[in-house]
């Protein structure tokens, strides 16, 4: 694909995210994400054939996004519970300040209405956490008791919980501390001096 359609593409996806996170994937109109994203009708048709195809394309471009901002972190030489915290905390800023990843996420809970499995990054992330947390038990940090397979899933969803709620009641303006005060509670209950 050429320079100009690649960028005329992710033009099309960031405006529709935008829609996206504004209004939801029902209220959203082609019409709005044309204007938002100052494309034609013609551009987006190019590119995508469908609000379901487009919708998709905003969370695959949302996850790639998380994947990319998280792959520095888990690359880092930080301890691995260090890194788990950083990529939540990574997550949470881009929740406030990027828009695919705003729209991307609100797609997420709505995906019953264009029939989608997002299962995928979910999943990824479960397993990216269920590996460091194997490794923080190698280096001591982490009791070795925990179950990571099943901790990683409860921290998934505490923290699509902790962000849905900041959303519902603020519009994130706290999620940041919020996310650190779900892990002032955890964070005892893990680690290794709290037991074996």
């Amino acid at each position: 694909m050429q320079q100009r359609a690649k960028d005329t593409r992710l033009s099309v996806i960031e405006g529709a995210a935008h829609v996206f996170a504004e209004v939801g994937y029902g209220n959203a109109s082609l019409s709005d994400i044309t204007k938002r994203a100052g494309v034609t009708k013609g551009a987006l048709y190019f590119h995508f054939t469908s609000k379901r195809e487009l919708a998709l394309a905003v969370i695959q471009e949302q996850h790639a996004l998380v994947l990319a901002a998280g792959g520095a972190i888990v690359a880092s030489n930080m301890p691995a519970l260090e890194k788990i915290i950083a990529l939540c905390r990574m997550f949470g800023r881009q929740l406030l300040e990027e828009g695919i990843v705003q729209g991307g996420i609100r797609l997420t809970f709505e995906a019953s209405a264009f029939d989608a499995d997002i299962s995928g990054p979910y999943q990824d992330w479960i397993e990216t956490v269920e590996q460091l947390l194997r490794k923080a038990q190698d280096e001591g940090t982490v009791r070795t008791m925990l179950d990571p397979a099943a901790f990683a899933r409860y921290l998934v969803a505490s923290f699509t919980g902790v962000q849905m709620v900041s959303n519902v009641l603020n519009a994130r303006t706290d999620v940041l501390r919020r996310i650190d005060e779900m892990w002032e509670f955890m964070l005892p209950a893990i680690e290794a001096d709290a037991g074996a």
